[in-house]
C-alpha cells in the first residue's frame, strides 16, 4: 500500500508540474468545455479540430491575446492542457482501482480506510476546482482568477502531502504508547520547529500560487531589493487593505519573498536543533540535512526565475522544487511526530 501511495503522490506531483507549464505557456484556456468522460479523447479529425478551434476563437483570450492564431498554434497550446487533464483523469484510476482491491481483500489497516476515501474525495473536488478556475478566464477577462488558481494549487499539494504522509505512516508505524510518551517528552523542542517549517512551506506554496496567478514574477525583477526598495511603496495601494494580499502585484511578490526568507530561517533553526541533539532519530537528522540543501536550491531557483523574468524551464523547476521541499519537510515532521 505504501508503494502504491508513493506512486500516486509522484503522479500528483507530475500533474502539478505539467499544470505549471500549462500556465506558463498560456495553454490553460485552450479547452473551453469540461467533459470528464467524453473529453478523454482529443480531436481525431480535421473537422473536430476546427470545431475545437472555433470554440477557442470565441474566448476573450483569443480576441485579446492570441488574435490571428493559426490552427497549428492552437494545437500546440491544446496539447499541454489536454495532457494536464488526461493525467488528472489518470490519477483517479491509479488511485481508485488499487484502493477498491485493497478494500475487497480486507488489506487496509484500521484507521486508514476513511483517510484514503477522503483523499479520493479531495481528488474529485480538485477536478471541480480546476474547471471553476478555467471558467473564470472564459467570460470577460483572459486570465483565470488568481484566488481560484491558488485554491487549485493548494488542493493539489494537500492531496500530495496526504498521500505522502499516509505512505510514511505505513512504512514507519507508530511506536507503542509508552515509547510515544517518552519521545513526546524528549522531542517537543524538535517537533515544534519541524511543524513550523511545514506550515511555512504551505504558506510559501500558496503565496507562490498568487504570484503565478497575477504574473507577479514579471514585475520587480531585481533582488534582494524590489526595484531599489526593501518595502515597495505600492504595498498597500488597494482599499480595503487586506485585498492587497490577493490582487496587488507588489504585495503578492513581497509576501512570497518574506515567506521564503522565513522558511530559510526556520530550516536553519531546525538544522541547528537537530545537530545539537545526537540522540535525535536518525531519519530526522538525515532528513533535515536534505531539507536544508533543497531549500537552498529552491531559493536559488526562485531568484533565477525572478531575475530572468520567468523563463518556462526555470519556473517549472522552481515549482517542482516546492514539491520536493514539501516532501522533505513532511518526512522530517513525520519522523518527529
Amino acid at each position: 500500500m505504501a508503494a502504491w501511495l508513493l506512486v500516486c503522490a509522484l503522479v500528483v506531483a507530475g500533474i502539478a508540474v505539467v499544470g505549471g507549464v500549462t500556465r506558463l505557456t498560456r495553454s490553460g484556456l485552450s479547452i473551453t468545455e469540461w467533459k470528464p468522460v467524453a473529453g478523454t479523447l482529443p480531436p481525431l479529425s480535421t473537422a473536430a479540430w476546427e470545431e475545437a478551434f472555433a470554440k477557442y476563437r470565441e474566448t476573450p483570450e483569443y480576441r485579446i491575446v492570441n488574435t490571428g492564431m493559426t490552427l497549428d498554434g492552437f494545437k500546440r497550446i491544446f496539447w499541454w492542457e489536454y495532457v494536464h487533464r488526461l493525467l488528472a483523469r489518470g490519477i483517479g484510476v491509479v488511485f481508485l482501482v488499487p484502493f477498491l482491491w485493497f478494500l475487497a481483500r480486507r488489506r487496509i489497516p484500521p484507521g486508514y480506510g476513511g483517510r484514503l476515501a477522503g483523499l479520493f474525495v479531495l481528488g474529485g473536488l480538485q477536478g471541480l476546482m480546476g474547471w471553476l478556475m478555467v471558467k473564470s478566464g472564459l467570460v470577460d477577462n483572459p486570465h483565470v482568477s488568481p484566488i481560484r488558481l491558488t485554491a487549485h494549487l493548494g488542493l493539489a499539494v494537500t492531496i500530495f502531502g496526504g498521500m505522502l504522509w499516509t505512505a510514511l505512516s505505513l512504512l514507519f508505524p507508530d511506536a507503542g504508547e509508552a515509547e510515544r510518551r517518552t519521545r513526546r517528552d524528549q522531542w517537543h523542542t524538535g517537533r515544534r520547529p519541524a511543524y513550523a517549517v511545514l506550515a511555512l512551506v504551505g504558506l510559501m506554496v500558496l503565496t507562490g500560487g498568487l504570484v503565478a496567478g497575477l504574473k507577479a514574477g514579471l514585475a520587480f525583477n531585481t533582488w534582494p531589493l524590489m526595484n531599489g526598495a526593501l518595502v515597495p511603496p505600492l504595498l498597500l495601494q488597494f482599499d480595503p487593505w487586506w485585498w492587497n494580499a490577493f490582487e496587488n502585484v507588489a504585495t503578492v511578490q513581497f509576501n512570497h519573498r518574506m515567506a521564503a526568507y522565513a522558511l530559510v530561517a526556520a530550516v536553519a533553526m531546525l538544522l541547528w536543533t537537530m545537530r545539537r541533539e545526537p540522540s535525535a532519530p536518525a531519519r530526522a537528522r538525515t532528513g533535515v540535512h536534505w531539507l536544508a540543501g533543497a531549500v537552498v536550491v529552491q531559493a536559488a531557483l526562485g531568484i533565477a526565475t525572478l531575475l530572468l523574468m520567468v523563463p518556462t524551464a526555470v519556473a517549472s523547476l522552481h515549482q517542482a522544487g516546492a514539491l520536493v521541499v514539501l516532501a522533505l519537510a513532511l518526512n522530517v515532521a513525520h519522523a518527529l511526530r
